[in-house]
């Protein structure tokens, strides 16, 4: 929602000010401007990056215009992990095969729909638990496990970001590209009269103008709010990784599940209370 705000402030901002100062708005019309840009942007955008980086930058890109992980969704990480080791502690590990082999059928796991629609944290908790059952692995190599699962992770979910930030640092260049296309018409009507070289002039001048603004006003800042919005859901799994290896030293849930609850930034952390009142409640239900 703030990204659209913010994109409708800079766009009314540069063209409010152009019209106060009596500018006409159609001047900036110049479909063949943006034709030029656009095509020579999204042109080099798909020369320096593969498809499957395409396919994920799409759904990140929706991303921008939502929000990342709420304190309801913290929480509700928080009560599926208790509820999980306290399984185990009342069945054994053994107990926890039904919900780790299949977590879409879990009768736990079911109740967090978050969770599941989430396939990565489902997939690197369910294998993160799988290695915890077998009892064959310390604290200390669970934990490089999960780092390397989570550092490769996160490797590839910046790289839609990065393919966006380079397309947009290349905007400028290609806005002075059209500006001098844009001359070069104006060069061969040298002898027409002087309004339509004015004209052509000013479309040249439009292409600059575009090339700076989608750069600095739109595509830098989308690139930047996905990286953002990717390491506030980075917390998301390191909550869940500080969770399953205070669970794997054998730590109480209540205590697994506080180390999981430290690793969340504060503006959506639940309190501890809120944590424990929750978890009360849904061992009551």
């Amino acid at each position: 929602m703030f990204a659209i705000i913010g994109l409708i402030v800079v766009f009314g901002g540069v063209i409010g000010g152009f019209v106060m100062e009596g500018g006409a708005v159609m001047v900036l019309f110049q479909p063949a401007e943006f034709v030029v840009i656009g095509g020579a942007a999204i042109g080099s955008l798909l020369v320096m990056t593969p498809l499957k980086t395409i396919k994920q930058m799409v759904p990140q890109m929706v991303k921008v215009f939502g929000a990342g992980p709420t304190k309801k969704h913290f929480l509700d990480l928080l009560v599926m992990m208790d509820e999980i080791f306290n399984v185990a502690r009342k069945d054994g590990l053994v107990g926890l095969e039904s919900h780790i082999e299949k977590p879409h059928e879990s009768a736990i796991l079911k109740k967090y729909p978050a969770f599941l629609k989430d396939h990565h944290a489902v997939h690197f908790f369910s294998d993160t638990m799988r290695v915890i059952i077998t009892g064959a692995i310390s604290a200390q190599d669970l934990e490089t496990l999960m780092d390397l699962d989570l550092d490769t992770h996160h490797e590839e979910v910046a790289k839609p970001a990065e393919s966006i930030q380079t397309a947009g640092d290349s905007l400028p260049g290609f806005g002075i590209v059209a500006a001098v296309l844009g001359i070069i018409i104006t060069m061969g009507a040298v002898g027409g009269p002087p309004e339509e070289i004015g004209h052509k002039v000013a479309a040249a001048l439009v292409g600059t103008f575009l090339g700076i603004l989608l750069c600095y006003g739109m595509f830098q800042p989308i690139a930047k709010n996905i990286q953002t919005l990717n390491d506030e859901s980075g917390k998301y799994y390191t909550c869940l990784k500080q969770g399953m290896l205070g669970f794997q030293k054998g730590f109480a849930a209540s205590i697994a599940v506080e180390f999981a609850r430290r690793a969340i930034y504060a503006s959506t952390r639940p309190s501890f209370e809120e944590v424990e009142n929750a978890c009360r409640q849904t061992k009551q239900k």
